[in-house]
């Protein structure tokens, strides 16, 4: 007679302590976790919003945040961070969509160089259109610009060769591409620089397809200039702030978006060697924290939410056991009132689709 398929079901007693506890720091819901991490091991991240959470913590823990783009030493960390240094590998900004990871692999080695040049603004100053966030003010000139992103790209390259571990976070499906020669942005043209124009631009959701297919792409192309490199790939727990999807409304655009990347994300999984999947999204969404990790917009995930996530991915990539029962004991002497107010605390976090809602075009 062979085991009961569900025999690792939680028990009553799990159902009981995940309810119960206000802190929710006993749930675990990693499993099987391949990945061995080091603190010699180079970690790089980049994708949505959520992934600057990741890199803070990864940082702060000990462990070797990769930043191969870290911004001139004589100027402030402050500014520097102002200025997109550090919130990621390298000063790509917000990178949504696998789409857009694809596109910057091959824009960094020369393999597609989009038609779409400067985005001028209408006091002259000029952006990139692919970063057209990370440099407050913008730049002074497309000279400027174009000489910032040879020096971004070339950093790009040395952050695909030389990291041990990239970290994904794959946002969202939703993007807007060019019509000449499907190059994606970060944002919808007008939103945050250039000018929309229907005959030039369009919109489009990908699908579970999609989005296996570029990160596949991607594997192997990171996988051609770095074959030991392994890849973590989680979903943003953060729901989208709009959508432009014909007849559809934010809610259920949220479900498909999240659904299609968290597929994309298991058959990347399967397919692929030395790459792992982290239950991020389901850490923060799970129905047993009633909420609890969301900020009151219901939307910014706050502090207790990511502590937890950190929590469980350095405890299983890591064995991270000690530091982990010291964050849980300390969790489990706070009030009900300071929970709460802790929670009410948003952790900063540069997010781009935020523009999405001051615009007059949303």
């Amino acid at each position: 007679m062979t085991d009961h398929p569900y025999k690792s079901l939680p028990d009553k007693a799990f159902w009981r302590r995940s309810v119960a506890a206000p802190h929710m720091a006993d749930v675990d819901p990693v499993g099987v976790f391949e990945l061995q991490l080091t603190r010699e091991k180079k970690v790089a991240t980049a994708g949505s919003c959520f992934a600057q959470h990741i890199a803070r913590h990864l940082k702060s823990s000990g462990f070797q945040y990769y930043v191969a783009e870290p911004g001139h030493a004589i100027v402030p960390e402050q500014i520097r961070t102002e200025h997109g240094y550090g919130l990621f590998s390298a000063r790509y900004g917000n990178i949504y969509t696998a789409r857009q990871l694809l596109q910057l692999i091959d824009r960094a080695y020369g393999r597609f160089m989009p038609e779409e040049g400067a985005w001028v603004d209408a006091d002259g100053s000029v952006r990139d259109p692919f970063r057209p966030t990370v440099q407050p003010g913008n730049f002074i000139s497309v000279a400027e610009m174009e000489g910032d992103r040879a020096q971004h790209l070339a950093a790009v390259r040395e952050m695909f060769e030389t990291l041990d571990v990239f970290v994904f976070t794959l946002g969202l499906t939703e993007c807007w591409r060019s019509r000449a020669d499907g190059a994606v942005f970060p944002l919808c043209p007008g939103v945050s620089g250039g000018e929309f124009d229907a005959d030039k631009y369009e919109f489009y959701n990908q699908t579970a397809d999609d989005v296996t297919a570029d990160m596949s792409a991607f594997i192997e192309k990171l996988r051609a200039v770095n074959p030991a490199a392994e890849v973590v790939l989680t979903v943003s727990p953060v729901p989208l702030m709009a959508t432009a999807e014909p007849g559809a409304q934010v809610l259920s655009a949220t479900t498909y978006s999240k659904a299609v990347l968290r597929v994309a994300a298991e058959t990347l999984r399967q397919r692929h060697t030395g790459v792992h999947y982290f239950p991020s999204f389901e850490v923060i969404t799970g129905a047993y924290n009633r909420g609890q990790y969301y900020a009151d917009d219901l939307r910014n995930v706050v502090e207790d939410g990511v502590e937890h996530v950190m929590r469980l991915f350095l405890r299983h990539a890591a064995g991270e056991d000690a530091a982990s029962a010291e964050v849980d004991a300390k969790a489990d002497d706070t009030s009900e009132d300071d929970f709460l107010a802790k929670s009410a605390a948003l952790v900063e976090a540069e997010c781009d689709e935020i523009l999405l809602d001051q615009s007059a075009e949303s």
